[in-house]
C-alpha cells in the first residue's frame, strides 16, 4: 500500500481507503432516502480486517450514515485498535432537532456523539458535509468558529469540507481553510481535480488534499450493470432516485466500458485498477474511498493497489470519457 499526506500536514493515509456509507444500510432523513441496502456486520468485519492487513489505515464515515449506525459498527469492529487508524467523519446532513445542522450547538453535539459512536477521544478529520450554510450563509461564521474551537479542545485534529459544486468550494476553501476537501470523482466526471478548473486551482493554491468518493461510480465503471436488465433498489436506498442506472444512461456507458476492457482487461480487478489509479494519477488526490459490502469487494479494490497508470494509460481513459 502507498500513502499520501493530507494537505500540508504530516498525517499519511492509504491511497485506497474505505468509505463507510454502505455500513449504515437503508435510511431516510426527513423522508428522503439516503442509505444503501442493508449489510451483514460479520461480512463487513471480515472485509475491514482484510483491508487492515493490506495496509488500509483510513476510514471515512459520517453521522448521517444510518444516522449513527455506520459509526457504531466501525467502532465495534475496530475495538481497541481504533486509535491505530485515521478516522474521518462528518456533520451536516443529519439535522436532529435543530433548525439547521450547522447550528453551533448541533455541531458540538454531533461531534460528541460521533466520538462516543466511534469509541474515540478525538476525530482525525472532521468535515462539514455540504456547502449549504443557510440563507445568506447565516450559519457559516459561527460554524467555522465552533469547529476551530473543537480542534483547540483536542476533539478533532484536522478540518475538512465536503461539497458538490465548484461555487461552494470557491467560497468555502478560503474561509474554512480545510486540510482536505471531499466530493464525487471518477473517470466519468473528474471536474474537481481536472487541470485548470476552479477547485483544482484552489487545491494547489492552498495545498489541500482531495478525497474522492464514488471512484467506481457506484459500480458503473466495473461494468456491473446491464442495460437490458437495469437494477432495482429498495425503499431507503438513495439510488432509487438516481438516473445513472436508467436504460438510457447504461446504454451510453456500455461502449466506453468495452473500450476500457479492450485496453486494461475484462476482469473486474483490471477495471477497478483503471478507475482508482486514474484518480490517483492526479497528485492533488489524497485518497480514493470506495464503498464496500463484503470481503470479495475489498479484494477487488486492493488487488492492484501497487500498479499505477502510465501517462499513456491515463490519457487513454481521459479520451474515452471526454470524447
Amino acid at each position: 500500500m502507498k500513502y499520501r499526506k493530507i494537505g500540508k500536514t504530516d498525517v499519511q493515509i492509504s491511497e485506497i481507503s474505505l468509505g463507510c456509507w454502505t455500513m449504515g444500510g437503508l435510511n431516510w432523513v426527513n423522508g428522503v432516502p439516503n442509505g444503501w441496502a442493508n449489510v451483514d456486520e460479520k461480512e463487513v468485519a471480515e472485509a475491514v480486517n482484510y483491508t487492515i492487513d493490506q495496509g488500509v489505515n483510513h476510514f471515512d464515515n459520517a453521522d448521517v450514515y444510518g444516522n449513527g449506525r455506520a459509526e457504531r459498527m466501525l467502532g465495534r469492529i475496530l475495538g481497541n485498535r481504533t486509535n491505530n487508524f485515521i478516522i474521518a467523519t462528518k456533520v451536516g446532513w443529519f439535522p436532529g432537532t435543530a433548525a439547521h445542522a450547522y447550528e453551533p450547538l448541533h455541531i458540538r453535539h454531533q461531534c460528541e456523539q460521533s466520538l462516543k459512536n466511534l469509541n474515540r477521544d478525538y476525530i482525525d478529520l472532521y468535515y462539514f458535509h455540504h456547502g449549504n450554510f443557510g440563507d445568506n450563509d447565516e450559519y457559516l461564521d459561527d460554524a467555522i468558529e465552533v469547529i476551530y474551537r473543537l480542534r483547540e479542545e483536542g476533539k478533532i485534529r484536522l478540518i475538512g469540507q465536503s461539497a458538490y459544486r465548484h461555487e461552494d468550494f470557491v467560497k468555502l476553501i478560503p474561509k474554512v481553510k480545510p486540510e482536505a476537501i471531499q466530493s464525487f470523482a471518477s473517470a466519468i466526471d473528474d471536474r474537481f481535480v481536472a487541470d485548470g478548473t476552479p477547485t483544482r486551482k484552489l487545491l494547489e493554491e492552498y495545498q489541500v488534499s482531495f478525497i474522492a468518493f464514488g471512484p467506481i461510480a457506484q459500480g458503473l465503471l466495473l461494468g456491473k450493470y446491464d442495460k437490458n436488465n437495469p437494477p432495482k433498489f429498495e425503499p431507503g436506498d438513495h439510488r432509487v432516485n438516481s438516473d445513472r442506472f436508467t436504460v438510457e444512461n447504461l446504454s451510453k456507458l456500455e461502449p466506453k466500458i468495452e473500450m476500457l476492457k479492450a485496453k486494461f482487461g475484462s476482469n473486474v480487478d483490471d477495471l477497478a485498477r483503471a478507475a482508482f489509479q486514474y484518480l490517483l494519477h492526479y497528485n492533488v488526490v489524497g485518497s480514493v474511498i470506495p464503498g464496500f459490502r463484503n470481503l470479495k469487494q475489498v479484494q477487488v479494490n486492493l488487488t492492484k493497489k501497487d500498479k499505477p497508470l502510465t501517462d499513456q494509460e491515463f490519457e487513454y481513459i481521459q479520451k474515452v470519457f471526454r470524447d
